[in-house]
């Protein structure tokens, strides 16, 4: 069983910054089966469709959801086979679950995802 095990959730003023993390379990994942993933950070907001806003490949070409480009920089460790999701000048309307998942998304890797949560 794949696990992809997120964490970096908390309360964050507006403008603040954060940094997500996502760890791959290397026990079933394995280093060379992530090293060929395209991996990519969702969120959920409140009343909304979960939608993917980064996204990067194996060799670290990126993609970002016009929202938080110019914000927010998705990177990976193959060799940690860690995602990371670095956020900054954070707004208040983003407060989200954040995930991390494959691109495209594979179903049974969703975890359970940090609140991020931007108020004054």
């Amino acid at each position: 069983q794949v696990q992809l095990v997120e964490s970096g959730g908390g309360l964050f003023h507006p403008g603040g910054s954060q940094r997500p993390s996502c760890a791959a379990s290397r026990n079933t994942f394995g280093i060379t089966v992530f090293t060929i993933k395209d991996m990519g950070w969702y969120r959920q907001a409140p009343g909304n469709q979960r939608e993917l806003v980064a996204a990067i490949s194996p060799d670290g070409s990126t993609n970002y959801t016009d929202s938080v480009k110019g914000r927010f920089t998705i990177s990976r460790d193959n060799a940690k086979t860690m995602v990371y999701l670095q956020m900054n000048n954070l707004k208040p309307e983003k407060t989200a679950v954040y995930y991390c998942n494959t691109d495209p998304y594979t179903d049974h890797y969703w975890g359970q995802g940090p609140q991020v949560t931007v108020s004054s």
